[in-house]
């Protein structure tokens, strides 16, 4: 028995990123992507752009799998509505994970997230769905990440931190023990976030305001 098929939705450059990971992984055959109707024959990273969301119940049908493969700066829109698309029709979206992350035993990871290169979850860390953790993101013990975040590349999660729904913790950022950040936050690159932070804020700077 072959891998199992997956779609890719979404054909821009975090579309690459996850490319790379799912080849490491070897789990799943990428049968394509789907993209807007002007991309469909476009190439990425050998993948041809196959066609729209509007094929997404055909292939569903054919039992295939799906990854949002949209990237996610600072709104999480598209990818929510995809996402939302999706359960509708009832369709399997698999954790991606790659084989250079360290995923404690003690950690969990919801449906269509991506683990990506280098990521480490440390034990009791709890990813939500549709997230992004980008390469080498360090989330400490205890601490949640809410469903359609985005963890960027090397930013650190210290332990017993909730971050809810909907945020974007970008490259470099440190966010210190035990702080809260509510829904739809935006956390700029390379800030250090000692307090909490109330919904739909966008905090940058050491300290970060």
């Amino acid at each position: 028995m072959g891998q199992k098929k997956i779609i890719l939705v979404g054909g821009g450059g975090h579309c690459k990123s996850v490319i790379d990971v799912i080849e490491s992984e070897n789990k799943f055959e990428i049968a394509g992507i789907l993209d807007v109707k002007e991309k469909i024959g476009m190439d990425v990273s050998g993948y041809k752009i196959i066609g729209t969301d509007e094929d997404l119940e055909e292939w569903n049908k054919k039992g295939a799998s799906f990854h949002i493969t949209i990237g996610h700066i600072k709104s999480p829109e598209l990818r929510m509505k995809v996402y939302e698309k999706l359960k509708t029709i009832n369709a399997h979206l698999p954790v991606i994970c790659s084989p250079t992350a360290h995923v404690s035993q003690n950690a969990s990871v919801d449906e269509g997230s991506v683990i990506m290169h280098h990521v480490l979850l440390n034990a009791g860390v709890k990813v939500g769905k549709n997230c992004i953790i980008n390469n080498k993101a360090l989330i400490e013990h205890d601490s949640s990440i809410g469903d359609h975040c985005h963890i960027s590349t090397a930013a650190v999660v210290n332990g017993d931190c909730r971050i809810s729904q909907g945020c974007f913790v970008g490259s470099n950022a440190v966010v210190i023990h035990g702080i809260v950040i509510e829904e739809n936050c935006v956390i700029g690159a390379g800030s250090v976030v000692l307090n909490d932070a109330a919904k739909n804020k966008t905090l940058v700077g050491n300290p970060a305001r």
